[in-house]
């Protein structure tokens, strides 16, 4: 945004000067005097004049209209931002309360309490295959199906888990919660590259195999997974939003499953002929706010009519 045009835009906001302007945001003259200088505004104080300009009517400018326009998206995003650590918190603690209840207390120390040896970045690996197998790559089979978008984006979210999980095991919460917080803030594709998500998809299982055959130290390897993740949530549409909301349903679902004989190969996984997790999307993109309690209750209202 240009000088001249900040000039305009604050007297059509009922400010009689640039100064009296800058005083109301909290700058001092000496910025304004650089902006002049410079014949540039900083892109906050733009970010300032596009919430101002809800209430009151601007001039025909293209410049501003322009600018608006470009920090409408950002702007949305910023504000869900400052949710972020909070959401996060919830399901680092969500997470951290599945393993003790599956896996007993002290799971961090790599086994479970049928002293049976936990691997998060075999199961990282693991669910990384999953997630291709929902894409068509194979050059000898459904050459022209379309990717199972939805099934990609609940498989990314069972990589989530297995990631927090394998966070909680090298940190905990608070600084797990600081790890991840700045990689939160991303707009999620709408046009998806396939084979760029395939292949954004592999690399986390090249981080899981080197930090398993020790040639990548594991601290520097959890921050190599976090920013690989978000990218593979990026290029796959999968905004932070949705990716939270997808964790609570899939967190409880598991739950569930604990709970109805999951272990024991007691539980019914398909119901009337769908696989659980399509039903427990289907009952999310039903609810506006997302709660554990109610969603568990859904669920088992309808697992208790098969």
């Amino acid at each position: 945004m240009l000088y001249e045009d900040l000039k305009i835009v604050t007297k059509s906001l009922g400010f009689l000067t640039i100064e009296d302007f800058a005083k109301y945001i909290g700058v001092t003259p000496k910025d304004v005097l650089a902006w002049e200088e410079n014949d540039e505004v900083p892109y906050t104080i733009s970010l300032i004049i596009h919430l101002l300009k809800g209430e009151k009517s601007l001039p025909n400018n293209s410049t501003l209209d322009n600018l608006v326009e470009e920090c409408l998206p950002l702007a949305t995003l910023l504000e869900e931002a400052s949710s972020f650590p909070h959401k996060l918190e919830e399901m680092f603690l969500l997470q951290k309360e599945l393993n003790d209840s599956t896996n007993g207390k002290n799971w961090e120390l790599g086994v479970n309490k049928f002293d049976k040896e936990i691997n998060w970045l075999r199961c990282i690996h693991m669910e990384v295959a999953e997630l291709i197998d929902s894409t068509p790559w194979k050059h000898w089979k459904n050459i022209n199906s379309a990717p199972d978008m939805n099934n990609i984006h609940v498989e990314l979210v069972d990589i989530w888990h297995f990631l927090m999980s394998y966070i909680l095991q090298e940190t905990n919460v608070p600084k797990a919660v600081s790890l991840v917080n700045t990689h939160c803030i991303y707009e999620a594709n709408e046009d998806i590259d396939v084979k760029a998500m395939v292949k954004e998809a592999e690399k986390l299982s090249y981080i899981s195999l080197a930090i398993q055959t020790n040639n990548m130290p594991s601290f520097s390897g959890i921050e190599r997974f976090i920013d690989q993740f978000f990218r593979c949530c990026k290029i796959s549409g999968l905004s932070f939003t949705w990716l939270q909301k997808l964790y609570i349903g899939k967190n409880c679902l598991n739950k569930f499953r604990q709970d109805n004989g999951y272990k024991e190969g007691t539980y019914k996984k398909i119901w009337d002929g769908k696989e659980d997790n399509v039903i427990m999307v289907d009952i999310l993109d039903s609810m506006e706010n997302v709660s554990f309690e109610e969603l568990y209750g859904k669920l088992k209202e309808v697992y208790e009519k098969l």
